[in-house]
Protein backbone atom coordinates (compact mmCIF):
# COMPACT_ATOMS: atom_id res chain seq x y z
CA UNK A 1 0.00 0.00 0.00
CA UNK A 2 2.72 2.36 1.07
CA UNK A 3 4.49 2.18 -2.56
CA UNK A 4 1.38 2.45 -4.41
CA UNK A 5 0.76 6.19 -2.21
CA UNK A 6 4.74 6.91 -3.14
CA UNK A 7 4.10 6.21 -7.20
CA UNK A 8 0.59 8.01 -6.94
CA UNK A 9 2.76 10.98 -4.81
CA UNK A 10 5.54 10.31 -7.82
CA UNK A 11 2.97 10.47 -11.00
CA UNK A 12 0.92 13.36 -9.43
CA UNK A 13 4.47 15.79 -9.01
CA UNK A 14 5.47 14.69 -12.31
CA UNK A 15 2.20 15.42 -14.37
CA UNK A 16 2.13 18.63 -12.57
CA UNK A 17 5.24 19.88 -13.23
CA UNK A 18 5.22 18.56 -16.85
CA UNK A 19 1.55 19.79 -17.41
CA UNK A 20 2.06 23.80 -18.75
CA UNK A 21 -1.15 25.73 -19.50
CA UNK A 22 -0.94 27.21 -23.11
CA UNK A 23 -2.15 30.41 -22.92
CA UNK A 24 -5.29 31.34 -24.94
CA UNK A 25 -5.18 31.36 -28.89
CA UNK A 26 -7.62 33.84 -30.46
CA UNK A 27 -8.65 34.14 -33.52
CA UNK A 28 -9.55 37.77 -33.45
CA UNK A 29 -8.13 40.07 -35.88
CA UNK A 30 -4.86 42.08 -34.81
CA UNK A 31 -5.96 46.06 -34.18
CA UNK A 32 -3.22 47.35 -36.15
CA UNK A 33 -4.22 51.26 -35.64
CA UNK A 34 -3.54 50.12 -31.84
CA UNK A 35 -0.64 48.52 -32.28
CA UNK A 36 1.55 50.31 -34.78
CA UNK A 37 -0.06 54.04 -34.71
CA UNK A 38 2.64 55.60 -36.88
CA UNK A 39 2.94 53.35 -39.63
CA UNK A 40 -1.06 53.79 -40.19
CA UNK A 41 -0.50 57.46 -39.79
CA UNK A 42 1.98 57.74 -42.20
CA UNK A 43 0.27 55.47 -44.42
CA UNK A 44 -2.88 58.13 -44.38
CA UNK A 45 -0.29 60.59 -45.12
CA UNK A 46 0.75 59.41 -48.51
CA UNK A 47 -3.19 59.61 -49.96
CA UNK A 48 -2.67 63.84 -49.57
CA UNK A 49 0.15 63.62 -51.32
CA UNK A 50 -1.34 61.66 -54.35
CA UNK A 51 -4.20 63.95 -54.69
CA UNK A 52 -1.68 67.14 -54.93
CA UNK A 53 -1.10 65.24 -58.44
CA UNK A 54 -5.14 65.91 -59.21
CA UNK A 55 -5.57 62.60 -60.76
CA UNK A 56 -9.57 62.68 -62.02
CA UNK A 57 -11.40 61.70 -59.26
CA UNK A 58 -13.71 59.53 -61.00
CA UNK A 59 -10.71 57.55 -62.10
CA UNK A 60 -9.24 57.36 -58.77
CA UNK A 61 -12.57 55.55 -57.61
CA UNK A 62 -12.60 53.20 -60.04
CA UNK A 63 -9.06 52.60 -59.98
CA UNK A 64 -10.12 51.67 -55.92
CA UNK A 65 -13.03 49.97 -56.42
CA UNK A 66 -11.65 47.36 -59.68
CA UNK A 67 -8.62 46.39 -57.57
CA UNK A 68 -10.94 46.13 -54.15
CA UNK A 69 -12.94 43.79 -56.20
CA UNK A 70 -10.42 41.82 -57.28
CA UNK A 71 -8.70 41.31 -53.83
CA UNK A 72 -12.76 40.62 -52.34
CA UNK A 73 -12.49 43.13 -50.20
CA UNK A 74 -16.02 44.00 -49.24
CA UNK A 75 -15.16 46.51 -46.49
CA UNK A 76 -12.95 48.92 -50.04
CA UNK A 77 -15.93 47.33 -52.25
CA UNK A 78 -18.83 48.80 -50.20
CA UNK A 79 -16.84 52.00 -49.25
CA UNK A 80 -15.41 52.98 -52.38
CA UNK A 81 -18.41 51.66 -54.08
CA UNK A 82 -20.83 54.64 -51.82
CA UNK A 83 -17.87 57.39 -52.46
CA UNK A 84 -17.91 56.98 -56.19
CA UNK A 85 -21.66 57.60 -56.01
CA UNK A 86 -21.32 60.30 -53.99
CA UNK A 87 -19.06 61.94 -56.30
CA UNK A 88 -21.75 61.61 -59.13
CA UNK A 89 -20.55 57.90 -60.56
CA UNK A 90 -23.33 56.03 -62.33
CA UNK A 91 -25.22 53.41 -61.17
CA UNK A 92 -25.06 51.57 -64.45
CA UNK A 93 -21.03 51.87 -64.59
CA UNK A 94 -20.42 50.55 -60.74
CA UNK A 95 -22.28 47.58 -62.13
CA UNK A 96 -20.48 46.85 -65.00
CA UNK A 97 -16.89 47.52 -63.64
CA UNK A 98 -16.15 43.81 -62.61
CA UNK A 99 -16.47 43.19 -66.56
CA UNK A 100 -15.26 46.41 -68.15
CA UNK A 101 -13.01 44.57 -70.28
CA UNK A 102 -16.73 43.89 -72.05
CA UNK A 103 -18.68 46.53 -72.07
CA UNK A 104 -18.75 49.79 -73.99
CA UNK A 105 -18.89 51.91 -70.64
CA UNK A 106 -15.43 53.10 -70.26
CA UNK A 107 -13.31 55.57 -72.47
CA UNK A 108 -10.11 54.44 -73.59
CA UNK A 109 -8.45 56.36 -70.79
CA UNK A 110 -9.83 54.67 -68.14
CA UNK A 111 -9.61 51.78 -69.70
CA UNK A 112 -6.23 52.03 -69.45
CA UNK A 113 -6.26 52.83 -66.00
CA UNK A 114 -8.18 49.92 -65.49
CA UNK A 115 -5.67 47.57 -67.50
CA UNK A 116 -2.98 49.13 -65.52
CA UNK A 117 -4.65 48.64 -62.32
CA UNK A 118 -5.05 44.94 -62.85
CA UNK A 119 -1.90 44.12 -63.83
CA UNK A 120 -0.87 45.53 -61.17
CA UNK A 121 -3.13 43.80 -59.00
CA UNK A 122 -2.53 40.36 -60.31
CA UNK A 123 0.99 40.41 -60.60
CA UNK A 124 1.96 37.70 -63.93
CA UNK A 125 4.86 37.17 -64.91
CA UNK A 126 4.04 37.25 -68.62
CA UNK A 127 2.38 40.37 -68.40
CA UNK A 128 3.60 43.03 -70.97
CA UNK A 129 3.94 46.26 -68.96
CA UNK A 130 5.65 48.03 -71.54
CA UNK A 131 2.35 47.88 -73.82
CA UNK A 132 0.48 48.96 -70.99
CA UNK A 133 2.41 51.69 -70.35
CA UNK A 134 2.67 52.47 -73.90
CA UNK A 135 -1.08 52.26 -74.40
CA UNK A 136 -1.34 54.29 -70.76
CA UNK A 137 0.90 57.55 -72.03
CA UNK A 138 -1.69 57.45 -75.11
CA UNK A 139 -3.73 59.93 -72.15
CA UNK A 140 -1.30 59.83 -69.30
CA UNK A 141 1.83 62.00 -68.73
CA UNK A 142 4.79 60.03 -67.07
CA UNK A 143 3.39 62.23 -63.75
CA UNK A 144 -0.44 61.54 -64.23
CA UNK A 145 0.66 57.61 -64.39
CA UNK A 146 2.80 58.03 -61.58
CA UNK A 147 0.14 59.16 -59.57
CA UNK A 148 -1.91 56.65 -60.86
CA UNK A 149 0.70 53.59 -59.80
CA UNK A 150 0.66 55.02 -56.23
CA UNK A 151 -2.99 55.09 -56.30
CA UNK A 152 -2.91 51.51 -57.29
CA UNK A 153 -0.11 50.45 -54.97
CA UNK A 154 -2.13 51.93 -52.15
CA UNK A 155 -5.57 50.09 -52.64
CA UNK A 156 -3.56 47.04 -52.89
CA UNK A 157 -2.13 47.81 -49.56
CA UNK A 158 -5.15 48.80 -47.76
CA UNK A 159 -7.30 45.69 -49.27
CA UNK A 160 -4.65 43.16 -48.02
CA UNK A 161 -4.68 45.02 -44.34
CA UNK A 162 -8.53 45.01 -44.46
CA UNK A 163 -8.80 41.26 -45.44
CA UNK A 164 -6.18 40.45 -42.98
CA UNK A 165 -9.22 41.48 -40.88
CA UNK A 166 -11.62 38.78 -42.15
Amino acid sequence: MKGNTSQLNWLDRHVDATLEVEPAVTTNPVDYYKNVPNVFASLEKVHGAIDEHDLDRMLHHLVQLRASQINACAYCVKMHTKEARDDGETNERLDRLAVWEHVNDFSAKERAALGWTEALTQLDRKTDYGALRAELRQHFSDAEISALTATIAMINLWNRIQVSTH
